[in-house]
């Protein structure tokens, strides 16, 4: 049974789930369906993220510190972009990316955490 390529749009045949008739028009279609614009902000939004994430992991090693505002910006920390948001019992505000977490207290500082046992919220 003859079937059209999802990508070129010629016959082929082949095994009955086959789509595309070729690998180059499957990378091709792949590479098209990724390129669209919500994907790409998607994969700029999960690289701030990312890298976020890292920075409050190296500045944070033993899992609790404290940090002044200027180590994180050097590093290139983007505090518009986070995961989730933990409120304790007592009222602090945690801001989290992944399992790595900071609360601002005092002038310029963050108290830096790990979230053990991380499961997304």
């Amino acid at each position: 049974m003859d079937k059209k390529c999802l990508e070129c749009g010629e016959s082929f045949h082949g095994r009955a789930d086959k789509k595309f008739c070729s690998d180059h028009c499957r990378n091709a279609y792949n590479n098209k369906l990724k390129s669209s614009t919500g994907m790409a902000f998607i994969r700029k939004v999960n690289g701030i993220l990312a890298r976020n994430r890292n920075i409050l992991e190296i500045l944070n090693p033993d899992g609790k510190t404290s940090v002044h505002k200027s180590k994180l910006l050097q590093r290139g920390f983007n505090a518009e972009y986070i995961t989730h948001i933990y409120t304790t019992r007592t009222g602090r505000v945690y801001y989290f990316c992944y399992d790595q977490g900071y609360s601002p207290v005092g002038n310029d500082f963050y108290v830096l955490v790990r979230r053990a046992n991380y499961e997304p919220v």
